[in-house]
């Protein structure tokens, strides 16, 4: 699989790119070109074009979960979609792929709405779309992870927000924090947007849905953020299992610090390409 990072907090030293509080990722696996997540605004649009990626020839939009920095980079992708059709120029209709939660209104108190701007009913004119809880396979190898299982009592537990269901307002645990899993003989490589669930959770269900016994690689965001000492210590324990780790977007300096002292941590930014097994 390539995977390069097309939006993130953070740009490579001597890349020409743009960067913002957000995540994307463009992923070609098994035949298949997929944008996993669009992040804040049109960088990930701005960046893949420096780049020459043509988001007009994807076969998947995938959304890890429905949180602002994920999912508002449609509000700019969709016009330009629907622009590309008009003109007559050459597109492929992606399926976009996510849980059903993803497009469920989303408040916080200091920040005002941070769901989804579009909705479910506007984004199937234009996309298939296909919502599931369950796994889904994306292709021979690539797996979509569905709803996580929350296994541990350290992470996943502390709501961000509220969340409204059938007109109702709840605490919000964004039940739908998803994450992709690579498959092979080699072992699992994980690719997550911020890992509301738990990024030990994911990878214990990715062991199980997999059927495997070893983490090949962590791309993403592991969502530690003013977290505590016991919280740090428990990931990087778990964490210790896995080869390559490449946290970003939404992992603050004390715990990329308290990572890389411990595990093999790597750099990573908009404009880094890897090529995963």
């Amino acid at each position: 699989m390539k995977l390069i990072v097309l939006t993130d907090n953070t740009v490579l030293q001597s890349k020409n790119f743009l960067g913002e509080h957000g995540l994307s990722f463009y992923l070609e696996v098994d035949s298949k070109k997929i944008l996993f997540d669009t992040g804040y605004s049109d960088v990930f649009m701005r960046n893949a074009l420096k780049m020459g990626i043509d988001l007009l020839d994807l076969d998947y939009i995938i959304l890890s979960h429905g949180h602002y920095d994920h999912t508002w980079g449609l509000s700019h992708y969709l016009p330009f979609y629907a622009s590309a059709i008009k003109q007559g120029r050459k597109v492929k209709k992606p399926i976009l792929l996510t849980h059903p939660d993803t497009f469920c209104e989303k408040f916080e108190k200091n920040s005002g709405e941070i769901g989804c701007m579009l909705s479910l009913e506007k984004l199937q004119k234009f996309f298939e779309v296909k919502l599931s809880k369950e796994t889904y396979q994306i292709s021979d190898n690539l797996i979509f992870a569905g709803e996580i299982p929350r296994y541990n009592d350290f992470e996943g537990k502390t709501p961000i927000g509220q969340v409204s269901k059938n007109d109702v307002w709840h605490d919000d645990f964004v039940v739908e924090d998803s994450a992709l899993f690579l498959n092979s003989d080699e072992g699992v490589s994980i690719i997550t947007g911020c890992s509301h669930s738990g990024i030990c959770n994911i990878s214990e269900y990715a062991l199980k849905v997999c059927n495997s016994s070893r983490i090949n690689s962590i791309v993403g965001g592991f969502h530690l953020i003013n977290s505590t000492d016991e919280k740090l210590q428990k990931t990087i324990d778990y964490l210790s299992q896995v080869d390559e780790l490449y946290p970003c977007h939404c992992v603050d300096f004390k715990s990329k610090k308290a990572l890389l002292k411990y595990l093999n941590v790597n750099e990573i930014g908009v404009g880094l390409t890897l090529h995963i097994k």
